[in-house]
């Protein structure tokens, strides 16, 4: 009884951590948490089966006794009733021993499942959850081309794949077929028409920001000329003999010349990354964004994800990674926001924006007393099999998440204007789990620094 005591408040207090979170689909990082709940429930399950089937047995016994002692007895009765002990068990079975059987065939084995399942359900993903997780499923399907019949049956990438890159030959077999179909049907076309399309004059297609969003998180999109790419390098970087860099350099390569976006690897550790998710997931709330008419955080349909915000008093490891972040940018981190951790669920993503605030847009944050947002710096903390890049639509960049390490770029040019290159966007994570963790670095305490990389202008 006392054990059964303990384990419902134990059973009390994970709900009671359950109950702070809802919107399910908006993080795979919680989402975990019901599969635990539904592991409980199972072993209850198994419990209620155990207890019915010790009860059936029971019965059964009862009445294969009785079956073969009904058919000896009725073979003669009165010889039977005639012995005075079996006319006695008679009347005991019929008095006593019947009774004893309906009350074990009434006993209700289903109090602890139900108590439990009661208990639980309460917690459960809600109709909201359910509806989330079915427009996840179509926006998969829209932004990466999955036929039906893909999504049916679970046919995605292999999620074992190391890198998101390697996901690309998936996404170009099925442009490949797309493109194949295209030239089928433009070779079905008359030749009068052609004719007369080629002596029409050639006008610049502009493509909407949706559709090269989209074709980015496929691995399509505007590629690089030669050119621009042969002035991509990588290199040991110290900013500038930085003390702490100057025995050893961390790594650093170009992702992107306009806007100039660098990488860092190996720039945090799988130790760092775990004490950071694990400060993080007990506060997970449904991600917000900076509602540009009040200046207030709001909820908003095309971001969906959770995240947390972690200061560098909490803990060591977070006073760290902002040390580690003012060293190689040259900025001052006393004046950026708290570290933000994000984690995606459900076909996760983050619909093209800006992080700076805009002209028309002059309390964005206005609260925070320190400017605008003049650079971002975001860490990868996990790998992502499928999807999950973060993409520049305006540009044709597209930055493929690393696990441990980080992107940075400026939004704002030397003279406060903002880069609208910058506008970004985190791609839908078709397969995997995807946590990332960002800085926003604002302008106020930059005056007197020498941040490098900072343009003039463009």
């Amino acid at each position: 009884m006392k054990l059964q005591c303990w384990y419902f408040v134990l059973l009390s207090c994970l709900l009671q951590c359950l109950s702070a979170h809802n919107d399910f689909f908006t993080s795979i990082g919680q989402m975990t948490d019901l599969l635990y709940t539904e592991k409980d429930l199972v072993t209850s399950l198994k419990d209620y089966i155990k207890a019915e089937e010790n009860k059936l047995q029971q019965v059964k016994q009862w009445a294969d006794k009785l079956d073969s002692l009904t058919r000896t007895a009725t073979q003669d009765p009165e010889g039977f009733l005639g012995h005075p002990v079996n006319a006695f068990k008679l009347m005991k079975r019929l008095n006593t021993e019947w009774g004893d059987l309906e009350s074990l065939v009434l006993r209700d084995t289903t109090d602890g499942f139900i108590s439990n399942l009661t208990i639980q359900r309460q917690y459960f993903p809600t109709d909201e959850d359910q509806t989330g997780a079915a427009k996840a499923l179509l926006r998969l399907q829209d932004t990466y081309r999955l036929d039906a019949n893909t999504i049916s049956t679970g046919d995605l990438p292999d999620p074992e794949h190391q890198r998101a890159k390697g996901n690309l030959k998936y996404f170009e077999f099925q442009l490949g077929k797309q493109k194949k179909a295209e030239e089928a049907k433009s070779q079905n076309e008359k030749p009068r028409e052609k004719r007369a399309s080629e002596k029409q004059p050639k006008k610049k297609e502009t493509i909407p920001e949706r559709k090269k969003y989209e074709m980015l998180c496929r691995g399509e999109g505007i590629k690089m000329t030669p050119r621009r790419q042969s002035r991509l390098f990588c290199r040991y970087y110290d900013n500038n003999r930085n003390p702490q860099y100057i025995l050893a350099p961390v790594k650093q390569e170009d992702e992107w010349d306009r806007p100039y976006i660098v990488r860092y690897l190996d720039i945090i550790s799988s130790s760092e990354i775990e004490k950071v998710k694990q400060l993080a997931k007990p506060r997970l709330r449904r991600a917000t964004v900076h509602d540009p008419q009040t200046g207030k955080l709001t909820t908003a349909q095309y971001r969906v994800s959770k995240s947390a915000w972690l200061t560098a008093y909490e803990h060591p490891v977070i006073e760290r990674i902002n040390q580690r972040i003012e060293d190689l940018t040259g900025l001052e981190m006393d004046t950026a926001e708290e570290l933000q951790v994000a984690n995606y669920g459900v076909g996760g993503q983050y619909e093209p924006h800006f992080d700076f605030g805009r002209k028309d847009e002059p309390d964005a944050f206005k609260e925070l007393g320190t400017g605008n947002r003049i650079a971002t710096w975001l860490f990868y903390m996990s790998d992502v099999s499928a999807g999950g890049a973060t993409v520049f639509p305006d540009v044709g960049a597209a930055v493929w998440p690393r696990k441990g390490t980080a992107v940075f770029w400026y939004n704002l040019f030397a003279s406060g204007e903002g880069d609208y290159s910058t506008r970004h966007a985190a791609c839908p994570v078709l397969v995997g789990n995807k946590w990332v963790s960002n800085k926003w670095i604002h302008e106020r305490g930059q005056e007197w620094r020498r941040p490098c990389g900072l343009k003039e202008t463009e």
